[in-house]
């Protein structure tokens, strides 16, 4: 319900964006708007299966994060196209980097993706399926960790994982044994 309800809201609020009014009577029209889309295009909306309870939640709440580092990622990319591109610094090692995103769900792979192509210099080229791996081409390929560890944080930020309890882990749950016996 939370998944929808952000929807809708995001929905609504790129709608008075684009229109650039965000009047009442604008906001009732993108609602009016927004809905009936929802309802004809749920399936392609609501995943099947659903995730888990805790990622919308998880999303929300490091959404601040998230743009933050991305508006960094993105300054930092124009930055260093802008000075390749006048001649300032020369264009050292181009190349393709392997981001492995195991331990996460495929669903990551888009919004990740569509996160590091965001920042200019780097852009998502392929992914295989099989390998668990998103191939990255970036201008600078010279650190690949540091563009393995920046895709790390990123799909940190965007989906939740639930921490699994270790099985050698006693059960705290249950009362200690007697000593005295």
């Amino acid at each position: 319900m939370i998944l929808l309800l952000g929807i809708f809201a995001a929905s609504v609020t790129v709608f008075c964006l684009v229109i650039g009014d965000f009047a009442w009577q604008t906001i009732v029209l993108g609602a009016a708007i927004v809905l009936p889309m929802m309802l004809v295009f749920r399936r392609q909306i609501v995943p099947n299966p659903l995730p888990p309870a805790g990622q919308a939640l998880h999303v929300l709440t490091y959404a601040p994060v998230l743009f933050y580092y991305l508006l960094i990622d993105i300054l930092r990319g124009t930055w260093q196209v802008t000075m390749v591109t006048l001649g300032v610094n020369p264009l050292r090692r181009p190349g393709i980097v392997k981001v492995s995103y195991e331990g996460y769900s495929p669903y990551a792979v888009g919004p990740i993706g569509f996160f590091i192509t965001l920042s200019p210099g780097s852009f998502l080229v392929d992914v295989d399926w099989d390998a668990q791996v998103m191939l990255i081409h970036v201008l600078d390929a010279s650190d690949p960790e540091l563009i393995r560890r920046d895709a790390a944080r990123y799909l940190s930020l965007w989906e939740y994982v639930p921490q699994k309890p270790y099985v050698d882990e006693p059960d705290l749950r249950t009362p200690p044994e007697d000593d005295n016996e």
